[in-house]
Parts: structure tokens; C-alpha cells; sequence
């Protein structure tokens, strides 16, 4: 019975956690609204979850016990790939669309399993690329499919959204690729903090520089959806996360997560109005069926 318990709590945290991160778009969408800059709301972001962690350490000073080598790995190139994820993930919601960005956001797997042969000698088998092509086709008719972003006005067009989800994908792919490398050794808290950490200060350094410095939030209203951004989709979605992989397997915790672009799409719907075709549905659909049966192959084999 306790097995039991504990694994369904396992799924619980995984499945709370892509519910969480699915609310990104929208809460996104929402900032939009409030007249916030697309390049400044992910820097707000992950400095307010920055701070948050930096209280959290106050109370668990092992959190900042890592080598000097670690944190200018992590902070550097983790944060680098954080701060190409915020700007570009944020082009992607206002040009494609909640759902298509979400959809996009999913072919990162699809990088992951292509840079790991040469990266991590991981095989690239023939099933890993027959999913591959049918993510990569489905987030391109989740696209399609879309209707009105709610984008700011004057926002990016489609090519942009496009564009940008796809850099965000290989920002969190990279992401993935240095955390498998990274996580076994200084636990996944650490890494966290060390890469939006480093991302902030990158961002807080290079947007000035762009003319784009970021402004802080206008209204109350604008605040609260920075504050949800930060403790909802960054912090609390990440432990829950954390969580479910200390429960279960990792495998199938990734695959309740995929739960993310689907919870993303209905929130856009009932928000905002953001249909998606009968095409577009089909095509979240061929992402998270892509995503989580690659996941559940490779948990497969593994056992």
C-alpha cells in the first residue's frame, strides 16, 4: 500500500507540474494585456524565482556549497540557454500562439534525441526517428491549425512565433543535454539556481545593451502574473517536478509532464479565444502521443 501511495503521488507531482508550466502562455498572454514588454517578462521572471531560491537558501545553505569550476559552467552555459528560453519562448507565444508555442516548445525531445548520439553517445535509433518526424509534423499543424494569439500589438507575425519556439526548444534541449551531465553530480536544486541565476544576470546585462531594458511591471495586475510566472511555473512546477522523479521513474514522470502543451491549449481557449482546427488539435495530439511514447520506450528498454 505504501508503494502504492508513493507512486501515485509521483504522478500527482509530475501531472501538477505540466499543469503548472501549461499556464505559462496564458499567464504570458495575460502580461500582454497589461502592456508589458515580450523581452521583459522572462527576465522578471526568473529574477523573481532567483530571489525566491536565494531564500530558500537562507534556510539550506548547502544550496550554495558548489565549486567554482560547476558554477561557471552552470551559470555561463546554463544560463545562457535560460536566457535564449525566455526571450525566444516569449516570441513564440505572441507570434504562434499558447498551443503552438507549447506544441513547439515539445520538439525539444526530438533535439535531445539527435544531439545525444554525438553528445552523450546515446544511439539514434530508427523508432527514435519515426516519433521525431511525427512531432515535429504535429507541432507544425498545431501551428497551422491556430487562430488569434492575443499577441501584443505590433507583436511578432507567425515567422517570428515559429522562429522562436524553435530557439526556445534548443535552448531547452541544451538545457537537458548539460543537466544530464550536470544533475548527477550537484542535485537538481542546485542546477536550477545556478542556471536562471546566471540567466538573469545575463539578460539584466545583454537587454540594456539591446535598447530593451527590462522595465519592472506597470500594474498590480501585472505583478501578480509575474509573481504566478515565477512561484507557479518556475519554482513550484520544478519541485513538484523533482518531486515525482524521486517517487517514480523519470520516464514516466516526463510523461504525465506532457500534460503541458494540452493544459496550455484549453487555458487559451477558455481565456482567450485561441482555437485551434480539427488539424490542430490532431496535431497536439501527435506531439504529446510523440513525446510520451518515446519516453516510455526508452523507460523500456532501460528496465
Amino acid at each position: 500500500m505504501n508503494a502504492r501511495r508513493t507512486r501515485l503521488v509521483g504522478y500527482l507531482c509530475a501531472l501538477g507540474a505540466g499543469t503548472l508550466w501549461g499556464t505559462t502562455g496564458p499567464l504570458s498572454t495575460a502580461l500582454y494585456a497589461q502592456g508589458a514588454e515580450i523581452t521583459g517578462i522572462g527576465f522578471w521572471r526568473i529574477a523573481v524565482a532567483t530571489l525566491g531560491l536565494l531564500a530558500y537558501g537562507a534556510l539550506r545553505r548547502e544550496l550554495f556549497a558548489v565549486d567554482r569550476r560547476t558554477v561557471l559552467l552552470v551559470g555561463l552555459l546554463g544560463g545562457a540557454f535560460v536566457a535564449l528560453f525566455e526571450v525566444a519562448y516569449q516570441f513564440a507565444i505572441a507570434g504562434a500562439g499558447v498551443a503552438g508555442a507549447a506544441a513547439l516548445l515539445y520538439t525539444a525531445p526530438v533535439m535531445v534525441a539527435l544531439l545525444a548520439d554525438p553528445l552523450l553517445g546515446e544511439r539514434l535509433t530508427a523508432t527514435r526517428l519515426v516519433l521525431a518526424i511525427l512531432v515535429g509534423a504535429g507541432a507544425a499543424m498545431t501551428v497551422k491549425g491556430g487562430g488569434p494569439t492575443g499577441g501584443p500589438t505590433g507583436g511578432p507575425g507567425l515567422l517570428l512565433g515559429v522562429a522562436g519556439g524553435l530557439m526556445a526548444a534548443a535552448a531547452y534541449a541544451g538545457t537537458t543535454v548539460l543537466a544530464r551531465s550536470v544533475v548527477p553530480r550537484i542535485g537538481s536544486v542546485q542546477f536550477l539556481f545556478l542556471e536562471i541565476a546566471g540567466g538573469t544576470v545575463l539578460l539584466g546585462v545583454l537587454l540594456p545593451l539591446t535598447g530593451r531594458a527590462p522595465l519592472p511591471p506597470a500594474t498590480g495586475a501585472a505583478w501578480a502574473y509575474v509573481l504566478a510566472l515565477a512561484f507557479a511555473t518556475v519554482l513550484a512546477a520544478n519541485f513538484l517536478f523533482f518531486g515525482g522523479v524521486k517517487r517514480i521513474e523519470a520516464a514516466p514522470t516526463a510523461v504525465a509532464a506532457t500534460i503541458e502543451p494540452v493544459v496550455a491549449a484549453l487555458l487559451a481557449l477558455a481565456l482567450f479565444s485561441q482555437h485551434l482546427t480539427a488539424g490542430g488539435w490532431l496535431g497536439l495530439a501527435m506531439v504529446v502521443g510523440g513525446v510520451a511514447a518515446g519516453y516510455v520506450r526508452d523507460a523500456a528498454r532501460a528496465g
